[in-house]
């Protein structure tokens, strides 16, 4: 027996939506929005050329493809032209971040890439994953290899005893020993392996363990290495005593870490490294100077071309070269979309890295 699937009627009348894309939208760069009845934006997207973007909406099968989803779900398309492609790119993300359309679900952010996290609570956790969280106070990064990061991530967590555990479960510290019968066990085999603290069950004090996550983020940092020279330690004890086989595994835990620490360098340099200022060719003579710095676009202009330009824009460099920015330290989170944005941009399109200028020149 044969079961007929009802699909669901579009909202609005599609021959009618596309008779006006059609005949409005133009073969330029933009960031379009797809609107509900009620006029929330629920998908955004963006286009080198927006009319044969928008048009292929219509072609999508529904409902097997996602652009015909959308398009059902939407009442009508709104759309804003953009000098380029690369304004198009970040234009888009700005709206996304600005809306948080439900359509619109991992942003544009890499899927390779990776990052090293930092809970918020009383005992906070060090793990990886893809983008800051609500739960997260510092953020590192970013990595592209996932598997890695885990290896040394795990590395890390024991020689410091770090739990690895669920963010809800329940913390107790030494201090607060009081309120529990005299048995206490630990709810993982890593503290009994003597590679976590124990937080969940009083084995560690609110002081020492809130000591060890900051030694953890001071070797993210580069600010201090006491893991790695706890490791060289542990080589050179097991050769002392002819445990070749515990110096093997204690070099493996060096090289880990080591590796952790050039790939974190390397990222805080990658980050750097996007300070500039990026003059983006219009399509149609618009050019954009894009002001750079850290991996975060600071402002945008007009690019100069006559005098009173030139000064406005100096100042502008000069007031963002003014600004305190700690080189060391977590990313700030509301800038992670857009440096993973510029990263991908500047290695999918290396040409335009010879449009860049450093902004002290601009100061010369």
């Amino acid at each position: 027996m044969t079961r007929a699937m009802a699909l669901a009627l579009p909202i609005a009348d599609l021959d009618a939506l596309r008779r006006r894309v059609a005949a409005l939208a133009e073969p330029r760069p933009a960031v379009y929005r797809m609107l509900d009845p009620t006029g929330r934006v629920i998908y955004v997207g963006k286009a080198k050329r927006l009319r044969p973007r928008l048009l292929s909406y219509f072609r999508a099968s529904y409902p097997e493809d996602k652009a015909a989803r959308i398009l059902h779900a939407a009442a009508d398309i709104a759309w804003q032209y953009v000098p380029s492609e690369f304004a198009a790119y970040l234009g888009e993300l700005r709206t996304i971040r600005q809306h948080r359309p439900p359509f619109n679900v991992k942003l544009n952010r890499v899927r390779r890439a990776t990052f090293i996290k930092v809970t918020t609570g009383a005992a906070p956790k060090v793990y990886h994953g893809a983008g800051p969280g609500a739960a997260d106070t510092a953020c590192y990064g970013p990595y592209r290899s996932p598997a890695r990061v885990a290896q040394a991530l795990r590395t890390l967590n024991d020689l410091l005893g770090l739990r690895d555990c669920a963010t809800a479960m329940p913390i107790v510290f030494a201090e607060q020993g009081d309120l529990f019968a005299p048995a206490r066990r630990a709810a993982c085999l890593r503290h009994e392996l003597g590679f976590c603290t124990g937080p969940c069950a009083g084995f560690v004090g609110a002081a020492e363990y809130a000591r060890r996550v900051d030694a953890a983020k001071a070797f993210l940092e580069g600010r201090a290495l006491p893991p790695l020279d706890r490791t060289i330690d542990g080589m050179l004890a097991a050769s002392e005593r002819n445990a070749y086989e515990d110096a093997a595994r204690w070099r493996q835990k060096f090289e880990h870490l080591e590796w952790l620490l050039t790939a974190a360098a390397r990222a805080r340099s990658a980050v750097e490294f996007l300070t500039f200022v990026y003059r983006d060719p219009g399509d149609f003579g618009d050019d954009r100077a894009y002001l750079i710095r850290r991996g975060a676009v600071r402002a945008t202009f007009p690019f100069p071309t006559t005098p009173i330009e030139t000064e406005a824009f100096r100042a502008a460099v000069r007031d963002e070269l003014a600004r305190d920015l700690p080189s060391t330290g977590p990313l700030p989170s509301e800038d992670i979309d857009e440096i993973l944005l510029l990263m991908s941009w500047f290695r999918r399109v290396p040409d335009a890295l010879r449009r860049t200028t450093p902004l002290e020149e601009w100061l010369a």
